[in-house]
């Protein structure tokens, strides 16, 4: 079986959730065929962008558009849109920005639809990283906020125990923190200490479908999320519902299948009362004609029907 299935497969018939996905690299068309693939809520975690910010107003600007444009761009499409705000591990290592971004996070923690602090962490492992972390992690105690943690790309497993190290030493209950981009080296030592394992579906890198449909067999469901991130690189925002696809097909039961694609990611998020099953089983009616500060998602074109109303637009 590849590493991708082909989207004609999937059962459009269950709900999903991707818990770290980065839509603002996303066109307003992949929020079609999300919503019609049975996907119903997202998280998308602040991150870098790729290249470099010059001033602290660029921070200030993308999380405004986070708990602004993007949350309305997915109601268009009938999807509940929630994000996480924090100065990220990478751009930890400008001091004169990154003082200016702390002093920020404040602004934005409070804001509706804000479900955690994140992502944090690691990404080269500098002190300034180290930092930062520690300062937001205190900021999530302070805002009661989960935590999100950035495990770094480069020496894996030990910015990922260091991670959970630090985590322990603030006091922060590890089953409020999310520990992201895990694989078969970590997710031991997380899920061992109480920390919830999640882990990014990528085509090529990090982790792919199959291997996490292996790590679902040998480990079981508890504490286990599974997303797409799905941001500038090659990645694929049918991550989930594919993943749970292929891990149906090799017999994983059906209720772990629920748990990680979905059920964690809403018990873990919901821990703190700012994300909750109804927000999307009892939704507010879908007007595309609406407007954000004079702006539409349509560009024009004409307001697509209600998602009861209508057959799959999606081009195949």
């Amino acid at each position: 079986m590849p590493e991708s299935i082909l989207e004609s497969n999937l059962d459009r018939s269950l709900m999903w959730i991707d818990p770290h996905i980065h839509m603002t690299a996303r066109t307003t068309y992949d929020y079609l065929v999300m919503q019609q693939y049975g996907v119903v809520a997202v998280i998308e975690p602040s991150f870098w962008m790729g290249q470099p910010r010059t001033s602290a107003g660029s921070f200030k600007d993308y999380f405004s558009s986070l708990v602004g444009w993007e949350r309305f761009r997915a109601a268009q499409f009938g999807i509940r849109h929630y994000c996480t705000i924090a100065l990220n591990p990478k751009e930890a290592n400008n001091p004169a920005i990154a003082e200016e971004v702390i002093d920020l996070l404040p602004l934005y923690l409070c804001k509706e639809g804000v479900v955690a602090i994140g992502e944090i962490g690691y990404d080269s492992m500098t002190e300034a990283e180290d930092h930062y972390f520690r300062i937001q992690l205190e900021m999530a105690k302070s805002f009661n906020k989960l935590a999100l943690i950035h495990t770094p790309h480069r020496n894996k497993k030990a910015g990922t125990l260091q991670s959970l190290e630090v985590c322990l030493e603030h006091g922060i209950e590890p089953g409020r923190v999310i520990v992201d981009h895990a694989n078969e080296e970590t997710v031991r030592d997380i899920l061992d200490r109480g920390f919830w394992a999640a882990f990014s579906i990528y085509p090529q890198t990090k982790m792919g479908n199959e291997r996490m449909t292996e790590i679902v067999r040998q480990y079981g469901a508890e504490r286990i999320i599974v997303d797409s991130a799905a941001d500038w690189g090659i990645s694929d925002p049918l991550a989930v519902p594919k993943t749970a696809q292929l891990m149906l097909e090799r017999g994983i039961p059906a209720h772990q299948v629920e748990a990680v694609c979905y059920g964690n990611a809403l018990a873990a998020y919901g821990q703190t009362g700012d994300m909750a099953e109804e927000d999307w089983t009892k939704p507010i009616p879908v007007d595309q004609r609406q407007l954000f500060d004079g702006n539409s998602v349509l560009r024009g074109q004409i307001p697509v029907v209600p998602v009861e109303e209508r057959d799959s637009i999606v081009i195949v």
